[in-house]
Parts: structure tokens; sequence; C-alpha cells
């Protein structure tokens, strides 16, 4: 039997996007291909794409899709990863930030913009990830800067520490990096503290699957079907 399709999945958070996969793949018949379309990091949940059967092809294409998150921010506290995974570090003498001086901070994080790429990340120096290479207790060197496009940067909610953004961005945009920099235009510091992906291109997380809800049994009817070309046909 051959399985296609593309498998919209909401990532909880605390569950590694590759073990995530890894259980969709033992439901799967067995030689079935399987992939995805851009990790999520342990700590952030949302929209996974699992790409089975012919829609591994589609890996390259989604991956370069338009993507949303929604980011929570601890402001006047930093961390060495800019995330939970590390334990906090408040910030010297940092006072609350009036909401109009966030606000204009953020309209600064829009269009073509250069972006320092976190020490902890997976982008590879010399063959291997930088991260890996920090915890091997090698001295950190910053991966190259480089440039991102971010569409929009909304505020939906702040009270002192925590502000909730919405970031509509192209890929390989770390949102990690968009809290250190907020945090370092204020003047105060901020990490990310939770990170929700909303959107993969047509998928939202208003139509990802449960994984718990998924067996054997259901998941071909999860599944969103293959687009094919006009020229192409099915066999």
């Amino acid at each position: 039997m051959i399985i296609n399709g593309i498998l919209n999945l909401r990532k909880p958070a605390g569950l590694r996007s590759t073990r995530a996969v890894t259980r969709i793949k033992h439901m799967l018949p067995r030689h079935t291909k399987i992939g995805h379309a851009g990790t999520l990091d342990t700590f952030a949940s949302g929209v996974l794409l699992v790409l089975v059967g012919r829609a591994t092809k589609l890996s390259e294409a989604l991956m370069s899709s338009p993507k949303q998150y929604v980011a929570t921010l601890r402001l006047g506290a930093t961390t060495v990863t800019h995330d939970p995974d590390s334990p906090e570090v408040p910030t010297a003498g940092a006072t609350p930030v009036e909401k109009a001086d966030l606000e204009r901070v953020l309209q600064r994080f829009s269009g073509n913009i250069l972006q320092h790429p976190p020490i902890y990340s997976a982008l590879k120096i010399g063959g291997m990830r930088s991260s890996d290479r920090v915890r091997l207790g090698e001295s950190p060197v910053a991966p190259q800067p480089r440039v991102v496009r971010i569409d929009a940067v909304d505020l939906l909610s702040y009270e002192w520490p925590i502000a909730r953004i919405r970031v509509d961005c192209g890929r390989g945009t770390y949102v990690r990096s968009i809290a250190r920099d907020i945090g370092d235009a204020l003047g105060v510091g901020a990490y990310l503290s939770q990170l929700i992906r909303t959107r993969v291109g047509d998928f939202y997380i208003n139509d990802a699957h449960d994984p718990i809800a998924l067996s054997p049994d259901n998941l071909e009817s999860m599944l969103a079907s293959v687009p094919v070309p006009a020229a192409q046909t099915v066999q």
C-alpha cells in the first residue's frame, strides 16, 4: 500500500521534532518515505509538517513558504540560549519599559534585516553544529550574520515583564534572535520564554492534528493530498 500526503501535526512543547516524526513513521507501512518541512525547538509547539511518500519532494518548497509565530518574551532578563532551556539571568538595573517604547522598537524588525543567529543553533560551522561545538567545550564561534525577511511583528499583549508578539517571517528567521535583539534595543535584555508556530504556508494551527489522536487506522485520512503539476498525471 502506497501512502502519500502532508500531515499538519500540532507538536506539543517538550517533544523533539525528530521523535514526533519517528512516531508517525511507526504507523506507516514499511519502507514508506517520511520527512518534514522544518523542525521546531523542543520547548516550542505548533505546526510541524510531516511529509509522507511523494510529499517528501516538497520539503524545500514548504520550508521556503511564509511562517507565522506567536512568541512570549520575558523582558528584564536573559539566558545564554535566548530561550527557557538555560538558566535565567536578571538584567541588573532593568526597569519597566513603557508600552509605547516597546512598540517603537518592534517597528525596527520588519523588512529584510541582518540577523545574527544564536550560538546555540543547528547552523554548521566547519561541518559541525554550532550548538554541539559549544556543548563540547569549544570557544564559542558566532555563526555569520545573514539577511532574513520579516514581514511583520505585532504586539499582541504587554504587561511588564511579559510581552506577546506575532511574527510573520520567511525562511531561516530565528525568533530567539528577535527576542534577544528586542531586549538589547530596549536596554533591559530579553529572552524567548514560549514559542508557538501558528502557520507554515497554507497550513494553520487551527487545522493541525493532535499526535495523541493519531493511529495507524486513521493516519491516512488526516493527510492533506500532494499537489500534482497540471502537466503531470498520477499513475
